[in-house]
Parts: structure tokens; sequence; C-alpha cells
């Protein structure tokens, strides 16, 4: 696979020319903030604005972000005031959840890992399953679940439109004061589109700086893109290493498991999607620990022995036909983490809100 193939090359060397300007000794001094945040910096950032996935009637504006990080972060959406969205997607774990599930009202446990919220600005379907069709739908589907923040639509739009500076920040985002639940989910979404990863190693090498990747995260690099060593790239592919698909490698479904997950069928009830889960993006990685939608593995190490392995044995659903097993030495498996921990970057910096009154 060429290099185009995973990354946008032009786009990347654009970023040379557009961020020389804050940039000193070839790195950029002026971080990405949810303020300075917008569509167009992405292509500077080396993506492509192409890839962005807003639904139709819902525009991403500096308004509604601002509003939305504020209800991001506000524990008062939840029915006793304890869980925010912030709760399972923290700032300081890369947006995601250090433990394999998230805890959510009176202590209780979800079934599956909470993906980071990173680079979602390039997803369409959300969850492991996508049972949300976008950004908008996923923020909703939380406030109502007795296993997160427990509470019901009406009472969260009721609980806002009381707050005076809500209020205010209603009609800086949509023109008038009004507050309703599509409202709160568009600001939401918004908000968690502007939450990107950038700068990585391997962002910085793809952009000319040669020295960027060690020599084994070179190597690394080389065995996730051959299709007949890492076979990685069949399914993590393009600039946000995800191809968006569903896929299905054993995890949690092996013979003998007494809960399996059947994923996808889930929501589509077609047989062929049993056991199937959703592909994420790898930018950040080595932050987003544990892995898989079970958060059963702590380290990337154990995430590439298992895929070395051919994923699991004796599923009981049949696996996906990319898995296969790798053979790969242990130095094969070492020059992987060391790329997968290049995908390492820079997030959007964003301050946490004091709640509003």
């Amino acid at each position: 696979m060429s290099g185009s193939a995973i990354f946008n090359r032009a786009a990347l060397a654009s970023a040379l020319l557009l961020l020389a300007a804050c940039e000193r000794g070839g790195r950029a001094n002026a971080p990405l903030t949810w303020k300075n945040f917008s569509i167009e910096k992405l292509d500077a950032l080396g993506y492509d604005r192409a890839m962005v996935k807003i639904p139709p009637g819902s525009p991403w504006t500096a308004a509604k972000a601002e509003l939305g990080r504020h209800l991001f972060f506000d524990r008062r959406l939840s029915k006793d005031q304890t869980i925010s969205c912030a709760s399972c997607h923290d700032p300081s774990s890369s947006w995601a959840d250090r433990t394999p599930v998230s805890s959510g009202l009176n202590g209780q446990r979800g079934r599956r890992n909470a993906p980071a919220v990173v680079n979602r600005i390039f997803s369409r379907e959300q969850f492991w399953d996508g049972r949300a069709a976008s950004l908008e739908e996923q923020a909703a589907i939380p406030m109502v679940s007795v296993r997160e923040m427990g509470e019901s639509h009406q009472a969260i739009v009721a609980k806002v439109a009381q707050v005076v500076a809500y209020r205010r920040l209603f009609a800086e985002a949509y023109g008038d004061e009004r507050v309703d639940l599509g409202r709160i989910t568009g600001a939401i979404a918004s908000f968690e589109r502007t939450i990107v990863v950038y700068d990585s190693p391997w962002q910085r090498h793809e952009m000319g700086e040669d020295e960027a990747l060690s020599e084994a995260a070179r190597r690394g690099l080389e065995i996730f893109k051959d299709n007949n060593r890492g076979r990685c790239t069949a399914c993590h592919s393009g600039p946000n290493f995800t191809d968006e698909k569903y896929h299905s490698t054993g995890v949690g479904v092996a013979e003998g498991s007494p809960a399996p997950d059947s994923g996808r069928y889930e929501v589509s009830e077609a047989e062929d999607d049993r056991g199937r889960f959703k592909t994420p993006t790898l930018m950040n990685v080595a932050l987003t620990a544990p892995y898989m939608h079970d958060g059963r593995f702590q380290t990337l190490e154990e995430v590439v022995e298992f895929y070395d392995r051919g994923g699991a044995e004796k599923p009981r659903w049949p696996l996906d036909p990319e898995m296969k097993k790798l053979n790969l030495s242990p130095g094969d498996k070492n020059d992987l983490v060391a790329f997968l921990k290049a995908l390492t970057g820079r997030t959007t910096r964003v301050d946490i809100p004091a709640p509003l009154k």
C-alpha cells in the first residue's frame, strides 16, 4: 500500500506552509485549542476536510462548540448530578476511560469500554456497534441509560433551561434562548468535533521530518503496511487509521464465554454481523488503554500478540477473513509497538469550565 493510501500527502505538504508562521525550530508553538479550532485548520494539521462527517442541518460553529464544552463537563445533566460526558471520556486520559468498562449512575458498570473522543469529526457512526448514526445521536443515548447518566431527556432540557448563563449561550449559538434536546446534543457534538490529534512523530515524519520516527518505528511502519506481514491496514487505514467498518476478531466470543457480546448484530440483526465491532482510530492509541471493546488488554504488546495468533481460538462466530496468523518475530512485534506509540501526538487543549449559573 502506498503512503498516500494511509495519509494525504498533499494535505501534509500544505501543512508545512500553513504552519510556518507559527513554527520555530520546526515545531508549532501555538497549540490547537477549542477556541481557535476551525474546520479549515484540519488541512494544516495534515488531515483532509473531505473526511469530515457532519450531518446535514447541524453545521459546526464555534458558538455551538463553546456551548457544548460547558454541557460536556456538566454533571448536573445526570440524575444524581455526579456523572458528565467527561466522566467516561476524561481529557486527562486522552478523552478515554482507563477502566475496562465505565461506571455510571450509582456505580453501575457498563458492558463495553468507552471509546476515546478524539478525531470523532472524521467518523459518522458511533459506539462499538454503530448504533448511533452521528455524534448528535450518540450524545443523547448515555443521558437516558440507567447504567450511565440515568436522567430523562425532558428533565435534562428543563435543568439546562433554568440556568441563565446557558440561555445566553444558546442565544449566541442558535439565535434565540430556546433549549431543546436537539440543540443540546448538537452543541455537544460540535464541541467533540474540535478534539483532534496532531503533531505526532508519524505525522511529522510524513511532513518530511525524517528523524521524527525512530529506526524501530520506521521498521514498524513497514510491517504495519505490509499485507504479508502485519496486515494492519486491512482495517486500520486512512489518515485516521480506521476503515470505519465492523470486524470480528473473536474478542469475548470464544467458545464457552459466559455472556458473548454479539456486537453489530444488536443493531443490524444480520447474522453475518454477530461478533463484529467497529474499527477504532489508532491516533493516541498508546494513551488509551485498556484495549478492545471489553477492555481486556492492558498493553499494546498484548494486543499485538493477540493479532499475531490470528485472533481468538474456537470463536463462537466466524472470524473476519482478514484474521490470520502473522508469525511475527519478537523484533517485529517490538517494532510494530514502536510505530503505534509514534501515533501519539498533541491533542486539542480544552479548559475545563466551572458550572454555569
